[in-house]
């Protein structure tokens, strides 16, 4: 087990703790992958959440399953830049990170013209080419050219290809992200059309056609993938066991590969409303409070800076979470299956906003990393 841990003074464990299965994590690795490559897709698996983490990166570099590494922050591409795979940046480039892109993305996705004059003329200044995805929107409303802009897509390839520093390597989508709409065999298949529209004009050869993420999976698991979809981008079915488009639970994971640790800093008997004029809380919202008389209450140290109270869950059915500042972590522990005491831990598993907020924050130095095998 790989154990994530807060820097300490001394040589104990401090906390908070993100614990990192290692062997949780590579069977959800096997399942997710074996039913990707079964539907006829590459597998690429995404790093955000996890931060690229140097063990569980490590793991992938070493996993022939993996095709390639793809991530919405440069930052993270660098560190397994030129490791033996593919490195991919997912979210379109920024103007004033087009010089690193091309230094350690393999591949970008993009919609802008603008940006990939900029990428081409990096890429020749570097000596290099530079391998291109077009983004096409196929109703989520975020990134990439509207599946029903026929000029549009079709200027926008003839441009990659007439741009001598760039290759045209594939299309591409987003779904289920932000306008939630999920991935289905009518939707997907547009973006197949496309890509045979656009072989057919240009003679391109093979293409990527990469046809989302975690939300698709279960069009994976079903075999209902459209002809023609042949990559798909995972996070969140890896490192928490999750399809995204229903929220259902990927057969033969684990739920629990990610876990955070947490220690009590107090545990006092209080009321359940607070007394007084209220008005609003150190994030600027109203809180609401249920009457639930006396309570026992234990307080950890870990809060929102930390991660994310609402995603937070503990296999204790006793034990609730009330709230959360900064700094501070509030939880109803007056039904809890055993009783609790100061300098005690509790465990929680994680929703992916409340995993990657964690692991962001190990990331930008909040929390020190240590690996414990």
């Amino acid at each position: 087990m790989s154990v994530f841990i807060a820097e300490g003074f001394g040589r104990e464990k401090t906390f908070p703790a993100l614990v990192v299965d290692m062997k949780k994590l590579r069977r959800n690795l096997e399942t997710v992958t074996r039913t990707v490559k079964d539907a006829g897709c590459s597998v690429m698996i995404v790093t955000k959440c996890f931060c690229a983490s140097g063990g569980i990166t490590g793991m992938l570099l070493e996993s022939s399953a993996v095709d390639y590494l793809a991530d919405s922050r440069i930052q993270n591409i660098k560190t397994y830049s030129g490791k033996g795979k593919e490195t991919v940046l997912l979210r379109l480039p920024q103007r004033c990170e087009i010089e690193a892109v091309i230094r350690y993305a393999d591949i970008s996705f993009n919609s802008e013209v603008s940006t990939l004059e900029w990428l081409n003329a990096e890429a020749e200044r570097q000596g290099r080419t530079h391998k291109v995805v077009l983004m096409i929107d196929l109703g989520d409303l975020r990134e990439g050219l509207y599946y029903t802009e026929d000029k549009k897509i079709l200027s926008a390839v003839e441009t990659i290809l007439n741009l001598k520093n760039l290759q045209f390597c594939g299309i591409s989508t987003n779904l289920t992200c932000y306008g939630a709409i999920i991935p289905s065999k009518d939707n997907l298949s547009i973006l197949s059309g496309w890509a045979e529209r656009i072989k057919e004009k240009f003679d391109t050869g093979p293409l990527m056609v990469s046809g989302g993420n975690s939300s698709s999976y279960y069009l994976a698991e079903k075999g209902e993938l459209p002809d023609g979809i042949n990559n798909l981008r995972l996070g969140e079915a890896f490192i928490l066991g999750n399809e995204t488009a229903y929220g259902k639970r990927i057969k033969n994971t684990s739920s629990d590969a990610v876990t955070l640790e947490a220690q009590i800093i107090e545990v006092q008997t209080k009321a359940s409303v607070p007394e007084g004029e209220s008005g609003v809380d150190a994030f600027g919202e109203k809180p609401v409070f249920q009457d639930r008389g006396l309570i026992r209450r234990a307080l950890l140290a870990i809060g929102r800076q930390d991660t994310d109270p609402a995603g937070l869950f503990h296999r204790d059915a006793g034990i609730s979470v009330l709230g959360a500042s900064s700094d501070h972590l509030i939880l109803d522990i007056s039904g809890a299956e055993r009783r609790y005491r100061v300098g005690e831990t509790v465990s929680f598993t994680l929703s992916y906003g409340a995993a990657l907020r964690a692991f962001t924050g190990v990331a930008a130095g909040f929390l020190h990393t240590e690996t414990v095998e």
